[in-house]
């Protein structure tokens, strides 16, 4: 299906998972938190994402993707932790709703890179991660990011 192996397909489902479960958690509370059913299927989900994606090599070896993979597992980590008061102190609701959020901007990288380069499948909307439409579009997408995390610190600045 689409070039994928049985992997990839896998790695995609669950990744599907994640994506719905942060933006159900984004749309009805504002933030992704561990606290919640939404917040544990999508960190669960992204970890396991993450680890699945490490194996898989459509370009024949380690590369971006798995760099960006190393990344959001980094940060789902740190965001956790941040979560529970293990580090970061004062600041560590800052970083754990902003870190949680740019996972799952990372997750919306990747996940727009491979379909638009994918799809339709005989012409592929992109001709691959470096095509200038794609660019504009992760841009768009980039700067989302960039006005979620912020009205998310707003929020928590005026909740303090």
């Amino acid at each position: 299906m689409l070039g994928l192996s049985e992997l990839g397909t896998i790695h995609t489902a669950i990744s599907l998972v994640a994506l719905a479960a942060g933006a159900f958690a984004l749309v009805r509370d504002k933030k992704i938190i561990w606290a919640n059913m939404p917040g544990k299927i999508y960190v669960i989900t992204t970890i396991v994402t993450c680890v699945t994606g490490f194996f898989i090599y459509k370009h024949g070896g380690f590369g971006v993707p798995h760099v960006l993979g190393l990344f959001a597992l980094l940060v789902t980590v740190l965001a956790l932790l941040a979560e529970q008061g293990k580090l970061f102190g004062a600041f560590a609701p800052y970083v754990s709703v902003v870190g949680y959020t740019a996972t799952y901007f990372f997750h919306l990288l990747a996940g727009i890179t491979e379909t638009t380069t994918r799809l339709p499948v005989h012409a592929p909307w992109a001709s691959g991660p470096a095509d200038p439409r794609l660019k504009i579009v992760l841009g768009a997408v980039f700067l989302l990011f960039v006005v979620g995390a912020t009205l998310q610190v707003l929020a928590l600045r005026k909740k303090a």
